[in-house]
């Protein structure tokens, strides 16, 4: 097991290979396509972003509402494939990893390789055992999407695979 800190640095996610498992602590953002088709205009426009992508990972995920007492929701992960047009360009833009299910398109594929990003998978059906792993929830951007807003996560040991290293071997 591969214990990492987030934000990523470039010599971590050079050492990890597909199918390596991983447990992620420290602060990851949530986004799903509609927050990632604004987030893409921005850079369309030449706009500044809500936040700093450098380093970051994006967690596809719309958590479901907290229970009193809770932090949030079950957060199981999204079909990636539905942030595929927009993922190259935000890894072009210093985001060094994402964490979802299923495959990647080969322009993603090609962009984690150009810009050394890694892809981790997360276990569908797990969405309540994930939510234990979150420690703390606070809106980015974007709050008018609801369980869509671009949220900063705080997480201690999440679990995920590599599915697509930084070389582009992949186990999906």
């Amino acid at each position: 097991m591969i214990h990492l800190q987030l934000p990523l640095r470039p010599e971590d996610v050079a050492q990890l290979r597909a199918g390596d498992e991983v447990l992620l602590s420290g602060s990851l953002y949530t986004g799903r396509d509609a927050a990632h088709k604004r987030l893409a205009e921005c850079l369309e426009r030449g706009d500044p972003l809500p936040f700093d992508l450098r380093g970051q990972v994006i967690y596809y995920v719309g958590p479901a509402p907290a229970r009193p007492g809770q932090v949030i929701g079950p957060a199981g992960p999204t079909s990636s494939y539905r942030m595929d047009p927009y993922t190259p360009l935000l890894l072009d833009n210093g985001m060094a990893g994402m964490i979802g299910k299923g495959r990647r398109s080969q322009p993603v594929v090609d962009a984690i390789v150009r810009n050394r990003a890694v892809y981790f998978l997360a276990i569908g059906g797990a969405a309540a055992l994930i939510a234990d792993t979150i420690t703390a929830k606070e809106p980015v951007c974007y709050e008018d999407l609801g369980t869509e807003a671009v949220c900063r996560l705080e997480v201690r040991d999440f679990y995920a695979i590599v599915g697509i290293d930084s070389t582009g071997r992949s186990i999906v």
